[in-house]
Order: C-alpha cells, then structure tokens, then sequence
C-alpha cells in the first residue's frame, strides 16, 4: 500500500504531537462544557467516543483519499462557549443545539459562501493571522521555562542540534529526550492511565427557541470565525489545494450523525495542521498527508479507548507540552510572518493582523482570530482607498495634457 511506502518517522511524530498539542490543550475544556449540562461520567466518555471518531474519520480519510493532510478538530472555542452557557439547558436541549449548529456549518459549506469570503482576503493577511495564532503557542513553550528550566533547556538543546545535524528527526528526537527526562524525575502521571473501553449514549434531543440562540448560534458562530477561520488559512498558507467547501461540508455533516453522542462541533484546524503541514512532518509535501493520517487513527483509538488514552496524554506534564508545540511551530511561525510583511503594500495591514490575532482579544464571545481579520482588512481597505484616491489625482492631469496633445495635434492636422 503506498501509505506505507510513504510513511515516515518524522511524519508518525509530527501526527501524534499533533494530537498531543490539540487533545492535552483543551480536553479540561470539554469535560467542564459536559459537566455545564450536567454529563455523568458515562455521557462524558460517549463525548470522548464520539468526538475521538469524528475527528479521526474526517482527518483519516480524505487525507488517504486526496493524498494530501486534511486535519479536522473539535472546536475549542466552542467548547468554551458551551461551559459558560450551559447553565439553565438540559443535556437534551444542549444535543439538540449541536444538531442546529452541524445544519449551519453544512449549509454554509454546501452553498460556499465561507469559502467565497475566504477567497477574498489577501494572503498577507491570511498568514498574518495563522503566525498570530501560532505564535501564543511559541511564547508558551519559552514561558514554561519559569516551571520546568532544565526540561524546556534540554528540549531546546536537543532540537537545535537535532536541526544541524538531523533535520529531518528534530521533533521527535526532542519529544524522546523529553519523555524520558520526565520519566527520569518521575513527573509522568500514570496512575492516570486506565485501560477501558468506551461505549456510546445516545441522549435524545430536545428543540427550543432559546437553546437555538443561546447555544447553537454562539456555537455556530465562534466555530466559524475562531476555528474554520485560521483553518483555511493554514491551509493556503502551506501550499495546499483542498475542496474547503466540501471538508466544511463533511464536518458538519460528521457532527449531525454524531450530535446525540456528544459531537458538539468538528472544523478545520490550524494549530494541528500547522504541525502536519509542516517541513518537520517530511521535507515532501507530497508525503505529508501521512501524518494526518497517522493523527487520525490515533483519534479514533481515543475515541474506542476514550477513558486510557485520556489518561496516558494527560500524563505527559504540561510544560512538556507547551514546549514541543512551540518548538514544532517554529517553521510554520517563521514562514507566516515572512509572507505577511514581504508585500509592502499590504505590510501594516498584516502587521495590525498578527497583533490583534496575538492579543487573544475576545468580543462578543468571539475570539481574537476573526477580530484580527476585521482589523487587517479595515487597514488595509483605507491603505487602498487612499492609494486609489492618490493615484486618480495623479493620472488626471496626465490625462488632461494627453488630451489636449492630441487635440491640438488634430487642430495642426486639419490646418
């Protein structure tokens, strides 16, 4: 089989940090959103179970399928909308909420309009956003230093000249060394490991007015802007051609089948797929699209075996974490701020971007990624108009002489 073929270390690792990175980040989250709605434990597993397969399936098989990575998440954000407002809606009327968001997120894939948005904004732009959205996660890998110095200083060591003299392997030799420092101190959490498999509950919907627009449309909303968002820029800004009205189209599809199970939402990711898309994941961007495979499958074994798996990345310590992110994101940071500030002309607009976005500013219940966009996008509208406005006022009077070159060129003619 030519995934084999194509498979490399480099590309297993760059797969299961990615997983590493988006599950250990954000997993609390997904537990307080359940518990918001008053999950016992067996239903919060069943959101494990059906997010673990959601996620996997969708990322898993159109990666094989279009040989290229295709990286679909839970929607984090989302998550943290659903904790705070979950109070006062049952677990009935919270599933049925899902099934209104997943309706949205498929008719706006189905009918293209997010893509034909996305078609719109500048690639400065664009990479600004993704290097604003990547960067928090490049000052948390320095920032545990304040923790965890020797782990973080070793990792650094490791991955530096891991980069001189094996590019190739960088990332997983510093996780290896990584691993084994924290298993040397003892900072790995295995009593948290227990090995069980999970079983779906099905929880049956309930619809209402209130929960549609106190839950869905927020969720819908913030998936959208904070998530789809930077996914498609991610994906534009590696290289990568992908139908993204049909992988919108197939997330909110996936999340209607699996809605009554706990799917809450599923969308397009950036920070995971940065990692996959990466040079770190495999120097041929052809061969990439093993690591989201290989990201996929590790999903669905969570999502069989939510309970363990949730226990074995959750015992990785947390600085360890945000030290293998960062420094797995540091080409993907480098590149989006290079294409972000190479075209003067879009220069400060991309600038405001990246700033905005880095700020993690929230309003409305939105998230900095759609703010930064907004922000970029109004700079640069006024950059334009005010170079357009110069530019007619200059080509006016070049006109005017031309014109009356040439009618006093037919004058002399006509004499």
């Amino acid at each position: 089989m030519r995934f084999f073929k194509d498979l490399s270390l480099s590309a297993f690792t760059a797969g299961f940090v990615a997983v590493l990175v988006g599950f250990t980040s954000s997993v609390a989250i997904v537990f307080q959103a359940a518990q918001a709605f008053g999950a016992t434990p067996e239903v919060t597993a069943s959101w494990m179970w059906a997010l673990g397969l959601g996620m996997g399936l969708t990322t898993l098989v159109p990666s094989l399928w279009l040989r290229k990575p295709v990286m679909i998440a839970w929607s984090t954000p989302g998550a943290a909308v659903l904790a705070t407002a979950g109070a006062g809606h049952s677990l009935g009327e919270a599933v049925g909420a899902f099934i209104v968001c997943a309706l949205l997120i498929t008719l706006a894939g189905a009918t293209g309009w997010f893509e034909r948005v996305m078609n719109r904004i500048p690639m400065a732009i664009a990479s600004a956003l993704l290097a604003g959205v990547l960067a928090r996660f490049g000052l948390a890998a320095f920032t545990a230093a304040q923790t965890a110095l020797p782990l973080v200083l070793l990792m650094l060591a490791t991955y530096l000249v891991a980069r001189r003299l094996l590019p190739r392997y960088a990332v997983p030799l510093t996780l290896l060394v990584a691993v084994v420092h924290a298993a040397w101190q003892g900072q790995l959490a295995w009593g948290a490991v227990h090995a069980d498999l999970t079983w779906p509950v099905f929880t049956t919907p309930v619809f209402n007015w209130q929960a549609a627009f106190s839950v869905a449309l927020p969720l819908f909303i913030v998936t959208m802007a904070s998530q789809n968002l930077p996914g498609v820029a991610a994906i534009r800004a590696s290289g990568y051609e992908l139908p993204v009205s049909k992988l919108i189209t197939l997330s909110g599809l996936a999340t209607l089948v699996l809605a009554p199970f706990g799917a809450f939402a599923l969308n397009l990711s950036a920070i995971t797929a940065a990692i996959v898309m990466g040079r770190e994941a495999h120097e041929d961007p052809a061969r990439r699209y093993t690591a989201a495979v290989s990201c996929g499958a590790i999903y669905v074994v969570i999502g069989l075996f939510g309970a363990a798996v949730t226990g074995l990345l959750t015992a990785f310590p947390k600085e360890l974490v945000a030290a293998i992110a960062g420094l797995a994101l540091l080409g993907t940071i480098g590149n989006g701020l290079a294409a972000a500030v190479r075209d003067e002309s879009h220069r400060e607009a991309a600038l405001i971007t990246f700033l905005v976005t880095l700020s993690g500013v929230t309003i409305a219940g939105i998230g900095s990624a759609f703010w930064g966009v907004v922000a970029g996008a109004i700079a640069l509208a006024v950059q334009q108009i005010g170079r357009k406005a110069a530019a007619g006022k200059d080509i006016a009077p070049a006109c005017k002489m031309a014109l009356d070159k040439k009618t006093e060129a037919s004058k002399a003619a006509a004499k």
